[in-house]
């Protein structure tokens, strides 16, 4: 190390990108990776455009629970003209199964209709609470798969 001032330059440069490039090291993602849902399920009772959000609907516990959705597919064709935007478009006769997030139990296996519309009515004990009481909150799965694709929205019910 004596006579590294002695170097050329063009040495010492390489010398160190080729230390900084043998230090590097690939490191896993730390985050959940994610792919892009091929179709948007708005559940309805919820706040419209709330996406990035688990979306929850409350109900009496004196009455029973409707679960309902419409499941659509964006059409992005006229993303970047203004006056069009995109499209919403009916997703119809695709299989939605319900179920319930802690127990993975199937709640409902409905099929969308021409509108992309599904609805089901359930008794709080059929969504596993025998005596519903205020604040009690089931956590949902709606999922599906639509062109080779699967998908998941996740929901709550809760009791008012």
């Amino acid at each position: 190390m004596k006579h590294i001032d002695k170097l050329p330059p063009i040495i010492l440069i390489a010398l160190f990108a080729l230390l900084t490039m043998a230090s590097c090291k690939n490191v896993d993602d730390p985050f959940v990776p994610r792919v892009v849902s091929p179709v948007l399920v708005a559940i309805d009772g919820t706040a419209p455009g709330d996406f990035a959000t688990e979306p929850t609907i409350s109900y009496t516990k004196a009455g029973n629970v409707v679960l309902s959705a419409r499941i659509l597919e964006l059409d992005k064709t006229n993303l970047l003209d203004y006056t069009k935007g995109i499209d919403s478009l009916p997703v119809a006769n695709t299989k939605i199964t319900i179920t319930l997030r802690n127990s993975g139990a199937i709640v409902a296996e409905l099929t969308t209709d021409a509108k992309g519309k599904i609805s089901v009515e359930k008794t709080w004990q059929s969504l596993g609470l025998a005596s519903p009481a205020t604040g009690n909150s089931i956590p949902l799965n709606w999922s599906g798969t639509y062109k080779s694709q699967a998908f998941t929205r996740l929901s709550r019910v809760s009791v008012k």
